[in-house]
């Protein structure tokens, strides 16, 4: 059997992201916009277009609705990322970033469709099929309405049952439940990892802590990102500290993604750890560069690599 080469996102609650520029934005009053975009998101899908321009085969899969989800599949072919999605009554949900008063973000988002046990096994069955070509499915963002709290986990028996390895990057209920399947990469942020232990995480050596016990239970690699701070990662024994230069930041929606995003790319490309954490920081560095979320200029990513900093704790 030859090696598998290519990933498949998985984005339980796509959507349409647009991207409002304003020059302030008062509250009560009338504001024209000036300039907009809108392209595919969720968390899922802005991991295939990263996947994409960092040269890797991607499917996009998940639920898609309505107008705004034959948006998502329109776009996304004429990116060139290939999609199988599941059909769901209603309508995909419209995310919101407002950037504002000289580069402040405020986002309205939506809450999407609602899916059914119905819908969950169409799912299972179509991911099974994807999963046993892939080498990684990556499992990202929040879940819409109707679906349960164990569903990542169903998802990640799927994708380890096909052979493929499985990918997480999700918050609250869906973390804790996901992390009982013992998914091989695990990316919280520091917000989201403190909730979930129930205790702070102000020091390195707090979430050194953390993700020795994550690894501990049985993840493969567990990296806790930290923003302009870069992150901490546990894998293969060790815990590293990585560490980001100082940049302008446009955005930082969608910088987590595109950290999974190169993790993955690097994964499979058979990279050691130091190797695939400086790829998956320099993607986030990069998309940080631009508005839209999951854009990474090639350019951009070979100057930043030599200055992500990666170092054993």
């Amino acid at each position: 059997m030859s090696a598998r080469t290519s990933v498949v996102t998985v984005t339980l609650n796509a959507a349409v992201d647009k991207t409002y520029l304003v020059p302030t934005l008062p509250l009560g009053r009338v504001t024209r916009v000036p300039e907009m975009v809108a392209y595919p998101g969720g968390k899922g899908v802005n991991v295939a277009r990263v996947l994409k321009q960092l040269g890797v085969d991607v499917v996009a899969a998940g639920f898609v609705a309505g107008h705004n989800g034959a948006f998502i599949r329109t776009e996304l072919t004429k990116q060139g990322i290939a999609h199988d999605f599941v059909d769901l009554p209603g309508e995909s949900r419209l995310c919101l970033n407002i950037l504002h008063d000289g580069g402040t973000s405020t986002e309205l988002l939506e809450p999407g469709p609602t899916v059914t046990e119905a819908d969950l096994e169409a799912l299972e069955r179509k991911l099974a099929a994807l999963a046993a070509d892939a080498a990684i499915v990556a499992f990202s963002g929040s879940a819409p309405a109707g679906a349960p709290a164990d569903v990542y986990a169903r998802l990640i028996a799927v994708a380890r049952a096909a052979g493929a390895l499985a990918f997480l990057d999700t918050s609250g209920a869906l973390l804790v439940e996901g992390l009982r399947a013992k998914p091989d990469f695990v990316k919280p942020n520091q917000d989201e990892i403190a909730a979930l232990q129930r205790r702070p995480a102000a020091t390195d050596g707090d979430l050194a802590a953390l993700v020795r016990e994550l690894v501990a239970g049985g993840i493969g690699c567990a990296a806790i990102t930290l923003g302009a701070d870069g992150s901490l990662v546990g894998a293969d024994g060790a815990v590293y500290r990585v560490r980001v230069p100082a940049l302008p930041v446009v955005s930082a929606v969608g910088c987590g993604d595109a950290f999974v995003a190169g993790f993955a790319a690097a994964t499979l490309r058979g990279e050691p750890i130091e190797a695939r954490l400086r790829l998956a920081a320099a993607a986030a560095c990069a998309n940080a560069l631009h508005r839209e979320a999951g854009r990474v200029d090639a350019a951009e990513l070979e100057r930043l690599l030599p200055r992500i900093d990666v170092a054993p704790l």
